[in-house]
């Protein structure tokens, strides 16, 4: 299986990817000569490492009939002080919201994302230290 990206230069700093199912426009900040036209690219690598993982486990939560008002990945990365800056630790927090939680069933999805389906998490452990937790919010 191949994945094909096609990123374009439009103008300054702004960029366009197409991939399958859209398009993201990319840019830089003003700080560094872009306009806020588009995503980080840095940045979309957290959200690449978020939607992967929310995919799985919104899967297995279905598979397993489990029942949350809502779940959300927050994400945050550590940036190296050197050029080129990469990521070197990177924070994942799920957030289950609801009630009644069944948190065995929750944290079984969360660990099978985690351990052994999200490959865009298995891949940030090539490079950066994660650590990861999970919360359960009472509404």
């Amino acid at each position: 299986m191949m994945d094909k990206v096609v990123v374009s230069w439009q103008e300054n700093m702004h960029l366009i990817a197409e991939q399958p199912g859209g398009t993201v426009n990319i840019d830089a900040g003003e700080e560094f000569g872009g306009q806020n036209k588009g995503l980080r690219p840095k940045a979309m690598m957290l959200s690449g490492l978020g939607g992967c993982a929310g995919l799985d486990i919104a899967a297995f939560l279905k598979k397993m009939r489990v029942t949350v008002d809502t779940f959300k990945i927050e994400l945050e990365g550590n940036l190296t002080e050197e050029h080129p800056k990469t990521y070197d630790k990177v924070k994942m927090v799920f957030k289950f919201f609801g009630k009644d939680f069944e948190k065995d069933k929750i944290q079984k999805a969360v660990d099978l994302s985690v351990d052994k389906y999200c490959g865009v998490l298995e891949m940030f452990r090539q490079f950066a230290e994660l650590e990861i937790s999970v919360e359960y919010i009472e509404q």
